[in-house]
């Protein structure tokens, strides 16, 4: 059977209002016009240092990308409890399961925090495991996260399929040996998705049709 290694912010968890509340109200001392969705997603990009340079129209200054990602997770966790799973996540992963399927969870959201939301949201108990961004850890490409991710698993990445939002997710599921599916519910523009040659579904549940 497959192994599916799922991602959370923008996949699984639908936080997109808070995570562009958060980087509007960052930039609110910069002068910067408030963003709405359509606008955020045309800027996007990995790592989200690279998107506030393209938001500024500079390069950050020494320190500033620290005080910026310390302001916006400050403003994102306060901003996220009002946030739920997205519509079909349940449904699909409960599909998933019942077909035989293993899966498990990968995220560049700080490692505690993921574990207390995926617990309170109640579907802790379905993953062989959940890998955060540890706080001795540096952000970045999920690429090696993903590697160490499925070595952590003993699974063989040819028996792996990755979905997530952003191309980021493709590129570390194809630099680890794996499959991945993408989802237009999160942070990439769809045009954005379909460039980079894989599945792209617009509901989660359209997932087991391409395993």
């Amino acid at each position: 059977m497959t192994h599916i290694v799922w991602d959370w912010n923008g996949t699984l968890f639908d936080d997109l209002d808070a995570i562009v509340d958060a980087t509007n109200e960052i930039f609110l001392s910069y002068g910067l016009a408030t963003m709405d969705l359509e606008g955020f997603r045309s800027i996007y990009t990995r790592p989200i240092w690279a998107c506030y340079e393209r938001m500024l129209g500079r390069s950050l200054e020494d320190g500033e990308w620290v005080r910026l990602d310390a302001a916006f997770h400050d403003s994102y966790h306060r901003l996220m409890e009002r946030c739920r799973l997205a519509a079909d996540a349940r449904h699909a992963i409960d599909a998933l399961a019942d077909a035989g399927h293993t899966q498990s969870l990968l995220s560049m959201w700080h490692h505690d925090r993921l574990t207390v939301a995926v617990r309170e949201h109640g579907i802790g108990e379905i993953f062989r495991r959940v890998d955060g961004l540890r706080p001795e850890e540096a952000g970045g490409p999920k690429a090696e996260f993903m590697v160490r991710h499925l070595a952590a698993l003993g699974i063989d990445p040819a028996e792996v399929v990755a979905i997530g939002d952003s191309v980021d997710d493709a590129a570390a599921a194809r630099h680890a040996g794996a499959r991945a599916i993408l989802y237009t519910g999160g942070m990439q523009a769809r045009a954005d998705l379909d460039r980079f040659g894989v599945p792209v579904v617009d509901r989660l549940t359209e997932i087991s049709a391409y395993i």
